[in-house]
């Protein structure tokens, strides 16, 4: 169970950072050319935040069994190995933190009401999001 959650969170991970990067350009092409914000482009938007989600779901799960995750926590020596702390403490914190902008961004879009600022709200939050969970892939495990 556990290297298949591993597996799955990484082919994810290809999924959502792909998508977050075409929707982020999408809409600032929207913004850019005072284009209306139609449900079509809400639900590209939606696109993002469910993969998102769907990656942060199936990251807690694999957080909570993996013996590199909760269980450093527990024995005290994540704080001492900065790879242990960027698995263990920095991966998780800095991701929650970027798929609550971005889901921030998306529930402005969608209860906003002017074109523009709806696809500003998704293209600078999502933007924001992607930049962050950038930040803390741990780049020698996933590449190899």
């Amino acid at each position: 169970m556990y290297t298949g959650l591993q597996h799955l969170h990484s082919g994810l991970a290809y999924l959502v950072l792909l998508a977050l990067i075409i929707i982020v350009i999408y809409a600032l092409i929207g913004s850019l050319s005072n284009k209306q914000f139609t449900d079509k482009d809400r639900k590209i938007a939606l696109i993002g935040f469910i993969l998102a989600h769907l990656q942060l779901t199936v990251g807690l799960i694999l957080y909570f069994v993996s013996p590199l995750g909760f269980e450093m926590l527990k024995s005290g020596s994540a704080m001492s190995d900065s790879a242990v702390r960027l698995t263990a403490v920095e991966h998780p914190l800095v991701n929650i933190i970027a798929i609550v902008i971005i889901t921030i961004g998306y529930s402005k879009a969608k209860k906003g009401t002017i074109p523009r600022a709806r696809f500003r709200s998704i293209y600078m939050m999502y933007a924001i999001g992607l930049v962050l969970l950038l930040s803390r892939i741990p780049w020698t495990a996933w590449l190899g």
